[in-house]
């Protein structure tokens, strides 16, 4: 334990930097700049080199997000036997359909799902949408239409429910552009890499 600190300083910016300051002080005691006072010169100016050397930063943790889809898959079985329980105006359901048929071409095991757990931004905005968004929206509707039926209003709540998922709809459309876009950057740059190394050659 003790050893590995040791060898973590030795090799922290702090030292590093230190020691090369220290250096410099070591240099100017031999050209004779400074004089019987070179220890001090040389100790001080490590320290100064240490002071002002940046902050040695953590890395940053990876999280597994192949553990966080499968429990998602599993949330969003529970989501679409909800959904098939609920009675829907029929505008509403067709854009409900193709909003689950685009979320399970997302969750679906594969090469998607790989894609997706390089982007953890996007994992989270899938869960939001099967968790969240879409539980709540149509929830709403229906207690929403409960009470409209004993006092109506001007302002249907199938059309809230129909605005609602029409951007979520889009929202994850958007996010499976996303990832198409970066699979065919991916695709480029290795037609780019194998193009260069045949040139190379």
């Amino acid at each position: 334990m003790a050893t590995s600190r040791a060898l973590a300083f030795l090799e922290s910016r702090k030292n590093l930097t230190g020691s090369a300051s220290a250096l410099v002080g070591l240099v100017a005691t031999f050209t004779g700049v400074a004089g019987t006072y070179w220890p001090l010169v040389v100790a001080g100016l490590y320290g100064a080199g240490a002071l002002i050397a940046p902050p040695e930063r953590p890395p940053t943790p990876a999280f597994d997000t192949t553990e966080q889809l499968t429990t998602l898959r599993a949330d969003f079985t529970t989501l679409t036997t909800y959904l098939t329980e609920v009675d829907l105006p029929p505008a509403a359901a067709g854009r409900l359909t193709e909003l689950t048929e685009v979320l399970a071409a997302l969750l679906e095991p594969g090469w998607v799902a790989d894609a997706l757990t390089q982007d953890p931004e996007a994992v989270h905005t899938l869960s939001r949408a099967i968790r969240q968004d879409i539980p709540e929206s149509v929830d709403t509707y229906v207690r929403t239409r409960w009470w409209t039926r004993l006092q109506p209003t001007t302002d249907p709540p199938e059309r809230h429910l129909e605005r609602q998922l029409t951007v979520l709809y889009d929202e994850s459309r958007t996010l499976a552009t996303a990832l198409r876009e970066a699979e065919s950057r991916r695709q480029e740059t290795h037609t780019r890499y194998l193009e260069d190394r045949n040139k190379s050659s």
